[in-house]
C-alpha cells in the first residue's frame, strides 16, 4: 500500500484532467491514476480518424508516456477499482491490491447504452464507446458493407459520416428529428442532418423494433415500416450509462449518476466524481449530467481545486463540438431557446455562425467552418455583453471589438 494521497479512478479526460491540475497546482503527495485500459487515450478521435484507420493509440493518448513519469503519477493500467472503503481510505483493485488514499477521485465513465431490443446482443450490432469497440467495429465497415446506424445524435453522425467514407452503405434512423435541435436550434440541426443524404447516405425517421441474425447478415424490422432491412453490421448511438455501482457500493448518493456538489465533492467529503458520471446538485436542485469533452475537463480542474483548497476556475459557458463529413462544427452556450438568431453569413455556405440573442446579448452560438466565432460568442455569453445584431450579423466585423462594448 501506498500512503496518503490521491486516487484517481478512471483514466479518461476528467480523470487526466484531474491529474494535471493537481500537480500544476502545487500538488505533492502520492497521485495514482486507475485505468482499465493500456494507456489513457482521448475518446473524440474513436468515432473519426482512430475508426477510419488513421491513428492510432500512440496517436490519441492523452499524455505520452513520459508525462506520467516526469509528473511522479503512478500509473496503474489494465485494472480497476472494485470497492471504495471510505471508513479506512483505501481502494480496492480488481487484482485485490489496496491503495491508501486521503482523497478519492471517481471519473469512471459510463457505458454505451443497449435499449431492450430483440436481437440486441447480436455479434453484429456494435457499439462505440472503448477502444476495443473501434477497433471491433472498424473491422466491419469494410466497403461495400451495408451498415444501420441507430441514432443520429453526435455518435451517430460522426460514424455514418466515416462508415460511407470508408465505402459503406449507411441507413441512418433516428425517431427524432431533426437531431440535435435542443443543442443548436432547429434549422441548423435541420441543415446538419440533411448533409447525410447529401453524401450518400439514407436517412429514415424510425426506431428500430427487433433484428435477427442469420447466417448472411442482420435482418432489422423497423418501427415505422413492415420491411425487413438486411444489414451486414448495426451500429448504436443511443447514448450511454453513468458508470455509478463503484459509488453506490461504498454508500454515495446516486441518482441517475453520482450526486456532488460545485466543488464535485460526494456525499462523502472524501471522495469526488468528475466527468460523465458526475450529476450536480445546486440549491437542491438536480441538474442534467453533462456529457462532453470539456465539461469532463472542467471538472478536474474543480475537482483538484477542492482538493487543493483553491479557489475553483471560473465557470464559462459550456462548448462542444461535431466532426461530420469533413466539416467541423462547434456550439456554445444555448441558442435553442434565445428571443431571436442572428446569422453570421448565410445558413450552409461555409463557413457561416449564427448566434442566438436574447434581451440584447448573445446566449449561445453555433459555428461551421468558424472556431472564431464561437471563440468570441463565448467571451460575450461570458461577459454578458449588449451587442448590435448588425454589428453581429456583418461578417466585415471584427468580433473581438464587440467585446469592447
Amino acid at each position: 500500500m501506498t500512503t496518503g494521497g490521491v486516487v484517481i479512478v478512471g483514466g479518461g479526460i476528467g480523470g487526466v484532467s484531474t491529474a494535471i491540475a493537481l500537480r500544476s497546482g502545487g500538488f505533492t503527495g502520492d497521485v495514482t491514476l486507475v485505468d482499465a485500459g493500456a494507456f489513457p487515450y482521448d475518446r473524440p478521435p474513436l468515432s473519426k480518424e482512430f475508426l477510419e484507420g488513421k491513428k492510432r493509440l500512440d496517436d490519441i493518448s492523452l499524455q505520452p508516456p513520459q508525462w506520467y513519469d516526469d509528473n511522479k503519477i503512478r500509473l496503474l493500467t489494465k485494472t480497476t477499482a472494485a470497492a471504495l472503503h471510505p471508513s479506512t481510505g483505501e481502494v480496492e483493485l480488481s487484482d485485490g491490491t489496496r491503495v491508501r488514499a486521503d482523497r478519492v477521485v471517481l471519473a469512471t465513465g459510463g457505458r454505451a447504452a443497449r435499449p431492450p431490443i430483440p436481437g440486441v446482443d447480436s455479434r453484429r450490432v456494435h457499439v462505440l464507446r472503448t477502444l476495443t469497440d473501434a477497433e471491433r467495429l472498424r473491422t466491419a465497415l469494410r466497403p461495400g458493407a451495408r451498415v444501420l446506424v441507430v441514432g443520429a445524435g453526435l455518435i451517430g453522425a460522426e460514424v455514418a459520416s466515416t462508415a460511407v467514407a470508408l465505402g459503406c452503405e449507411v441507413v441512418l434512423v433516428d425517431p427524432v428529428l431533426p437531431p440535435l435541435a435542443g443543442a443548436v436550434g432547429a434549422e441548423i440541426a435541420t441543415w446538419l442532418h440533411d448533409l447525410h443524404d447529401k453524401h450518400g447516405i439514407v436517412t429514415l425517421r424510425s426506431g428500430v423494433a427487433s433484428m435477427l441474425e442469420t447466417p448472411s447478415g442482420i435482418d432489422v424490422y423497423l418501427t415505422s415500416s413492415d420491411t425487413i432491412l438486411r444489414f451486414d453490421a448495426v451500429v448504436l448511438g443511443v447514448g450511454m450509462i453513468a458508470e455509478t455501482s463503484l459509488a453506490e457500493s461504498a454508500g454515495l448518493d446516486v441518482d441517475a449518476g453520482i450526486i456532488v456538489d460545485r466543488t464535485q465533492t460526494t456525499s462523502n467529503p472524501a471522495v469526488l466524481a468528475v466527468g460523465d458520471p458526475a450529476r450536480v446538485r445546486h440549491e437542491g436542485a438536480l441538474l442534467r449530467r453533462t456529457e462532453h469533452w470539456e465539461a469532463a475537463q472542467h471538472d478536474g480542474r474543480r475537482a483538484a481545486a477542492a482538493i487543493l483548497g483553491i479557489a475553483p476556475p471560473v465557470v464559462t459557458a459550456p462548448w462542444f463540438w461535431t466532426d461530420r463529413h469533413h466539416l467541423h462544427v462547434e456550439a456554445v452556450g444555448s441558442i435553442a431557446d434565445a428571443e431571436r438568431t442572428v446569422y453570421r453569413g448565410v445558413l450552409g455556405a461555409v463557413p457561416f455562425a449564427a448566434f442566438g440573442v436574447t434581451a440584447g446579448r448573445v446566449v449561445g452560438a453555433v459555428a461551421v467552418g468558424d472556431s472564431q466565432a464561437v471563440r468570441a460568442a463565448r467571451r460575450l455569453i461570458d461577459r454578458a455583453v449588449v451587442v448590435d445584431p448588425d454589428r453581429l450579423a456583418d461578417p466585415a466585423t471584427d468580433l473581438r471589438k464587440l467585446l469592447r462594448g
